[in-house]
C-alpha cells in the first residue's frame, strides 16, 4: 500500500478544517483529505452567520447565558465561554482573510436576529455567510505552500497503535487504490450526518464519515442523541430541502396555519423566534392537528424591497417557485440540521484517543448542549480550530522524535468493479426509518424497533463490501447506518425529554442533567 507522511493529516474542509489547516501551516506540513471537492460542505449552505458580541448595549455574558439557555442544561460553561470571549476576533480574522460582511452605512457590522438570541448578534453577509466564508477560505488554502489538498479522496480508518493516532487510511478514488497517511497528529473536522434523514438540510456528503471512522477507532462519543432539527426549510413544488434562515424571523416573518392563524402565540415568549426545538415540534404538532403537509411563514407584511435586499437567495428561490412573497405565505416543513454532539473533545479539541484531535460539527466539545444556538455553528469551528492549532504548535515539538510505526496491519477489501444496486433502496430505507422513529418526536417501541432495522442494514452493507469489494457508496452506507445506530441507542437509553431530544413517553425532563458517553464497547 502506498505511504505518505505528513506532521499533520486534517480530515474535512469546512470552517473548522480549512480555519485548522491554515492557522497550522504557519509551523507544519500539512495535508487536507476531503472525499468531494474541496470546499463542498455543511458550511458552504450556511446561510444565517456568525454570532458574535459588537453591540455596546450587548455582552459576552449575555451571549454565553442565552446559549447556556438554549443547551436546556447540558452545555459546559468553560468551553461555552472560550466560544463567546474568542467570537469577535474570529469574525475580525476571516476579514483580515477579505470576508465580505454586510455592513451599515456608518461602517459597522450590520448584526441579524436570529432565534434565541436576547440580542441582535449575526454577523452575516446577506443569507449566504457560510458561501462567502467557505469560498476564501479555499482560496487561501489552495494558496497556501504548507498545504496539500488530496480531493476525492474517501477516509476509510484512523491507524491506531498502542493507543495513539498515527494517521488515515484514505481511498483515492480516481486511481482505486488505498494509501496511508501517516501523521503525528489527525485532526477529524468532517461535518455532519445530516443525510441519515429523509429531510435534511445537508448536501449529500454528509453521510456521518467522521463520527464513524472515530467510533469504529474506539474513540469516547458524547451526546449523539441531541439532532437538531431546523424548522424551517422551503417545501417546495420538487420536493429539494431549500433553507430559510431563521434570521428573516428575526426580521419579522411569522409562523402561521393554513388559514393564517399564528400558532405560536403561548407556545414561547418568544414566539416565531423560540429556539430550534420548540419551533419544530410546535410546527409537527400543527401538521399533525391540521393534517396539513407544511406550516407557513408570512412575510407579506414585510418591506418587499428591504426583504430582497437582505435575503436575496431565499426571495429568488421562493420566487422560482412561484411563490410571491408580497401576497403568498411560504410553505415550510422542518428538517435535519445539526448534530450537537459527537466525538468527545476538550476545549483544546483533543480526543480520547491521543494524537486525534476533532473540531466542528463532528465534535461533541460540550458548547452546543442539548440544543445548539443559531450562528453558533461557523463560530465554533473558528474559534476551536484556532484552540486546537495553538495546542498542535506545542504538541508536535513534544512529539517530533517519535516514531511512527508501520500500523494499521489489518487487511484491506478488495476494490469493487461495480456499486451494489441494494446500497440504494437500502439507503433510502435507512432515512426513512430515521426520519419516521428517531425523529422530532420520539417513543421507546418505535427506536426500539429501528436500532433493530438499522443494525440489519448494517450488516447488508458490510456484507457487500466483503462480497462485491469496497466501494465509496457501501462505506458510506456502513458509516450512515453506524452513526443512525449512535443517534437511535442514544436516543433510546435518554429517558427524559432535553432540548432537541424529545420523548413522548418521558415529556419531563430528569432533575439532574447528564451527558451520553458512548464507545464501541457500548451495546444497545
Amino acid at each position: 500500500m502506498k505511504t505518505e507522511a505528513y506532521e499533520i493529516v486534517v480530515v474535512g474542509s469546512g470552517i473548522a478544517g480549512l480555519s485548522y489547516a491554515l492557522r497550522c501551516a504557519e509551523f507544519a506540513d500539512v495535508v487536507v483529505v476531503t472525499k468531494g471537492h474541496i470546499g463542498e460542505s455543511n458550511t458552504m449552505y450556511a446561510q444565517g452567520g456568525i454570532a458574535a458580541v459588537f453591540d455596546n448595549e450587548d455582552s459576552i455574558e449575555n451571549h454565553v447565558n442565552d446559549t447556556m439557555a438554549t443547551g436546556d442544561g447540558l452545555c459546559d460553561r468553560p468551553a461555552v465561554e472560550i466560544l463567546a470571549q474568542n467570537a469577535k476576533d474570529a469574525i475580525l480574522h476571516l476579514e483580515r482573510q477579505e470576508v465580505n460582511f454586510n455592513k451599515t452605512k456608518d461602517g459597522s457590522l450590520e448584526l441579524h436576529l436570529e432565534g434565541g438570541h436576547s440580542r441582535a448578534r449575526i454577523v452575516h453577509n446577506a443569507d449566504a455567510t457560510g458561501k462567502e466564508v467557505e469560498n476564501s477560505l479555499v482560496g487561501a488554502v489552495r494558496n497556501c505552500n504548507n498545504v496539500a489538498i488530496r480531493e476525492n479522496h474517501f477516509a476509510v480508518d484512523l491507524i491506531v497503535n498502542n493507543g495513539k493516532c498515527e494517521g488515515v487510511i484514505v481511498f483515492d478514488e480516481e486511481n482505486k487504490e488505498f494509501i496511508r497517511l501517516q501523521a503525528k497528529i489527525v485532526m477529524l473536522a468532517a461535518g455532519g450526518a445530516g443525510q441519515v434523514y429523509k429531510r435534511t438540510t445537508n448536501p449529500a456528503v454528509a453521510t456521518g464519515d467522521g463520527f464513524a471512522i472515530a467510533y469504529r477507532a474506539g474513540a469516547e462519543m458524547t451526546d449523539m442523541e441531541f439532532m437538531q432539527f431546523h424548522p424551517t426549510t422551503l417545501y417546495g413544488k420538487n420536493k429539494e430541502t431549500f433553507l430559510i434562515t431563521e434570521a428573516i424571523r428575526g426580521f419579522g416573518a411569522e409562523l402561521k396555519n393554513k388559514s393564517g392563524k399564528a400558532f405560536m402565540e403561548g407556545k414561547h415568549p418568544l414566539k416565531s423566534l423560540a429556539p430550534r426545538d420548540i419551533v419544530s415540534r410546535a410546527i409537527v404538532n400543527e401538521m399533525s392537528e391540521s393534517g396539513e403537509e407544511c406550516a407557513y411563514l408570512d412575510l407579506t407584511h414585510l418591506n418587499q424591497k428591504e426583504l430582497a435586499g437582505q435575503f436575496p437567495n431565499i426571495y429568488r428561490r421562493c420566487t422560482d417557485e412561484g411563490i410571491d412573497l408580497s401576497k403568498d405565505m411560504v410553505p415550510v416543513v422542518p428538517a435535519a440540521h445539526y448534530i450537537c454532539g459527537g466525538i468527545k473533545a476538550d476545549v483544546k479539541a483533543r480526543a480520547s484517543i491521543e494524537n486525534l484531535y476533532t473540531c466542528g460539527e463532528c465534535t461533541g466539545a460540550g458548547v452546543h448542549g442539548a440544543n445548539r444556538l443559531a450562528s453558533n455553528s461557523l463560530l465554533e469551528g473558528l474559534v476551536f480550530a484556532k484552540q486546537a492549532a495553538d495546542e498542535a504548535r506545542i504538541k508536535l515539538r513534544q512529539i517530533e522524535s517519535s516514531v511512527i510505526s508501520d500500523g494499521y496491519n489489518l487487511p484491506l477489501p478488495r476494490v469493487s468493479n461495480g456499486v451494489n444496486a441494494n446500497i440504494a433502496s437500502s439507503k433510502k430505507k435507512l432515512q426513512e426509518i430515521m426520519w419516521q422513529y428517531c425523529g422530532i418526536i420520539r417513543k421507546k417501541n418505535e427506536l426500539a424497533n429501528c436500532l433493530n432495522e438499522l443494525k440489519t442494514i448494517k450488516d447488508n452493507a458490510v456484507a457487500i463490501i466483503e462480497s462485491d469489494g469496497f466501494s465509496v457508496p457501501a462505506m458510506e452506507l456502513v458509516n450512515m447506518a453506524e452513526c443512525s445506530i449512535m443517534i437511535c441507542g442514544s436516543a433510546l437509553h435518554r429517558e427524559e425529554s432535553r432540548g432537541c431530544h424529545y420523548r413522548a413517553d418521558y415529556p419531563m425532563k430528569n432533575e439532574k442533567p447528564e451527558h451520553s458517553v458512548i464507545s464501541r464497547l457500548t451495546v444497545f
